[in-house]
């Protein structure tokens, strides 16, 4: 049975695929969430309502600290008065009006080892490694994949006082050689998930807490090929893909396998038996997950792009109709009920957020 969709609201942007295809999304128990966009020699923060209510100038802009910063991502505190930018060779706390409030400094992801320094500031040297960073969602602490000081290539995940930097705590990763990562948090407010990206050699994947002591961690991928890729908006259960997209998983926060989901079918009459998972699948709402499947393959010109899943057993609800046919572009999941689409063929490209149905049980 599909499940038809309903448009909510859409408006013309330009730069709007990076909200879609882009890990720019920064969501938070009981907050909307917040796109982190790149764009210039800023960052800027925008809020889905508002950018749909017509206001497209950015709820805050932070100046970048570093030129030429692209890799490592950054993180908006939940009141929104700083940003922290988890640069190649420092992790830097900043203010909307460029005042830095202090800088952790880390030894270079640069390449090659040994390689020189610009005599001032911590700029962007060669290499694509990186790691990255997350304000806690009480603002009091920052969690941060960092080379260790001092050493010449440990990586390690440190929780730092997000009032000055000071290292609260080090977790060794000895077994991680990072090509990047990305951090998130656990919607009880405690917890904080690391995934580590080693390009050919795998994922790693870890949560931890931190009591203002020391630090609890769980390694939760020994098979190295799970990638997370959202987590409950409001129990603990979270989502991993396979590494090459073999297959959908639910988990508890220990890591137990609470529901698995192989790949999609195709439509009927198609060559494939099965399409591959395209793009990061995630939670709709508390009772919903969206992915994208056959996105801009050739696998299958005329099946669904889109299916609904159910939250809990990751069970299939059914393949998402549109009004006007297809939509091809990917999905990115805002956990309120709605998902955003993006058609980058319309003039200046056209951002769409939708839901399901009138009432969302589809149908």
């Amino acid at each position: 049975m599909s499940i038809s969709a309903r448009l909510l609201d859409s408006l013309r942007l330009p730069e709007g695929r990076a909200l879609v295809h882009g890990s720019v999304w920064e969501g938070r128990s009981g907050r909307p969430h917040r796109a982190l966009l790149l764009h210039g020699d800023d960052l800027e923060v925008h809020e889905p309502d508002a950018l749909f209510a017509g206001e497209q100038a950015p709820a805050a802009v932070f100046p970048l600290p570093w030129p030429d910063f692209a890799r490592g991502g950054a993180s908006v505190s939940p009141d929104g008065s700083f940003a922290v930018f988890a640069g190649q060779r420092a992790v830097r706390a900043v203010t909307a009006d460029g005042e830095t409030l202090w800088e952790y400094g880390h030894t270079c992801w640069g390449s090659p080892l040994g390689h020189p320094h610009p005599a001032a500031g911590r700029g962007p040297c060669q290499g694509y490694e990186h790691g990255s960073c997350r304000v806690s969602d009480d603002g009091r602490s920052v969690w941060a994949h960092v080379l260790a000081p001092g050493e010449e290539y440990q990586e390690v995940w440190s929780v730092l006082d997000a009032r000055d930097g000071r290292e609260l705590a080090r977790i060794p990763l000895g077994d991680s050689e990072a090509t990047g990562s990305q951090h998130f948090s656990h919607p009880d407010g405690v917890h904080m998930g690391l995934c580590v990206g080693m390009g050919q050699d795998g994922v790693l994947l870890f949560w931890a807490r931190w009591d203002g002591v020391r630090p609890t961690v769980w390694d939760l991928d020994g098979a190295l090929d799970r990638i997370l890729v959202d987590v409950h908006p409001a129990h603990g259960g979270f989502l991993t893909v396979e590494h090459y997209g073999s297959d959908l998983r639910l988990h508890a926060l220990d890591g137990t396998v609470l529901a698995a989901r192989d790949r999609l079918p195709a439509a009927e009459g198609a060559e494939a038996d099965e399409l591959p998972w395209d793009h990061e699948p995630g939670f709709v709402d508390a009772d919903t997950v969206v992915v994208s499947t056959g996105v801009e393959h050739d696998v299958d010109d005329s099946g669904p792009r889109h299916w609904l899943l159910d939250a809990r057993t990751l069970e299939i609800r059914g393949p998402v109709t549109y009004p006007g046919g297809p939509v091809d572009s990917p999905v990115r999941p805002l956990g309120d009920g709605s998902w955003l689409t993006y058609d980058a063929a319309a003039d200046g490209g056209t951002l769409s957020r939708w839901t399901v149905g009138n009432d969302r049980t589809g149908g």
